[in-house]
């Protein structure tokens, strides 16, 4: 509960805008007769005035707004001449609106406030980001990846549009936009932590997304950079251990008897998939240096994401005809057919099944082994496809060998 009443409580808030704001222009205004017109006082008199028209209402906020857009536009013409810039005048602006919203949503306000601080106070790393260390190719493709995430997206159907209730658009789309992510976030991380750690890094953030996905982009980057097979394929291992996890939350969230017994088996498979990562990275050769310049044309290739989109979306289509034609003694093969596209919801439906009926455990049981060996299958056919005989022979023989972890421990549960 506040101490005080929540108009104080906004003008506070507005103060504190002012006063964040202010300190930042006021270090940058310079001196002497070429001095920026607004300083600390400027901001904080513009904040409070904000939160007291809008304590007043409407016309009083509009006849404050119209005041200072006389005044920036006064101050701007006099200095246009030595300091073409608009970033005081907008920022004076920002404040006066800023401290109004601080009456309504002191929360938003200050934290707008905080961001436009640290905004204006970034303006030499801004500069040198966006003409030294961003390249044309790179900001290209963020453009291409900001439209795919907030433009396509929406504009989808979030509903099945085949007939097997199989095909979803948006879901497949969010896939591609996660393919294209995770190939982003690899060339980020690359350039600021070096191949080795960036990589891992990458590849296990990426496995919460998907893991199949990792991979193929991972598969990418080894064969773009031939050099980097052994770390991308450690990477694309890694992606494993957060399956290992992910399958976990979803068994235990639906079945906890289910998770019970298959604890012991996604531990050993954790554990596999972990050591073999550990491995493939550690037979890579030195690169700790961070990488600095780009080690691959572009972040992502945006046909390769729709190649492996379309992929998947065959496999799940042909995997819920399989579905509607079989019966329901044959859970263990649905479930296989289903972990084709997706162990998660393949495991998933096991758990709700063994939930649902306890009588059938031993078939949901079969069924999530069956899910894990065709999507681990899966995995290695995208390896062996997207990555070239080098990343194919280091990682190919760690899914194996997890796979087997997982049956054998699962099989003795």
């Amino acid at each position: 509960m506040s101490l005080f009443s929540p108009e104080i409580n906004g003008l506070v808030v507005a103060l504190g805008i002012g006063l964040l704001v202010g300190l930042e222009r006021e270090r940058a205004k310079g001196g002497g007769p070429l001095r920026e017109p607004a300083g600390i006082r400027s901001f904080i008199l513009c904040s409070l005035t904000g939160a007291v028209a809008a304590s007043l209402g409407g016309m009083a906020l509009l006849v404050a707004g119209a005041f200072l857009g006389a005044l920036v536009t006064a101050a701007y013409l006099s200095t246009r001449d030595h300091d073409p810039g608009l970033t005081t005048e907008i920022a004076l602006l920002a404040t006066l609106l800023l401290g109004a919203l601080s009456m309504r949503s002191p929360a938003t306000a200050a934290a707008l406030g905080v961001i436009v601080a640290v905004v204006l106070a970034s303006r030499q790393r801004l500069h040198r980001f966006s003409k030294h260390i961003l390249t044309r190719q790179e900001l290209h493709d963020l453009l291409l990846l900001a439209a795919a995430a907030f433009v396509v997206l929406p504009l989808l159907p979030d509903r099945s549009i085949d007939p097997w209730d199989s095909l979803n658009p948006r879901r497949l789309w969010i896939l591609a936009v996660a393919v294209m992510a995770i190939g982003s976030a690899g060339y980020i991380a690359l350039r600021l932590f070096g191949a080795k750690l960036g990589l891992s890094i990458a590849g296990l953030a990426g496995g919460f997304v998907s893991s199949t996905a990792t991979i193929a982009v991972m598969a990418d980057r080894a064969r773009a950079t031939p050099e980097l097979a052994a770390t991308a394929a450690g990477a694309a291992l890694m992606s494993n251990v957060a399956t290992v996890v992910q399958l976990a939350v979803v068994i235990g969230a639906l079945s906890p008897a289910m998770l019970h017994w298959a604890t012991p088996a996604l531990a050993a498979a954790g554990i596999v998939v972990a050591a073999a990562a550990w491995l493939s990275a550690a037979s890579s050769p030195p690169t700790t240096a961070p990488v600095r310049k780009p080690i691959s044309k572009r972040p992502f290739e945006p046909l390769a994401a729709l190649r492996f989109v379309f992929l998947l979306a065959a496999i799940m289509l042909g995997a819920a005809i399989a579905q509607a034609y079989l019966g329901a003694a044959s859970l263990p093969w649905v479930l296989t057919a289903s972990g084709l596209a997706d162990v998660h919801a393949a495991a998933a439906s096991a758990a709700q099944s063994m939930a649902r009926l306890p009588g059938d455990a031993s078939l949901a049981q079969a069924g999530l082994i069956g899910a894990f060996v065709a999507n681990s299958t899966v995995k290695c056919l995208v390896a062996a496809i997207k990555g070239g005989r080098r990343f194919a022979l280091r990682l190919i023989p760690g899914i194996v060998a997890m796979t087997t972890a997982f049956a054998l421990a699962a099989h003795l549960a």
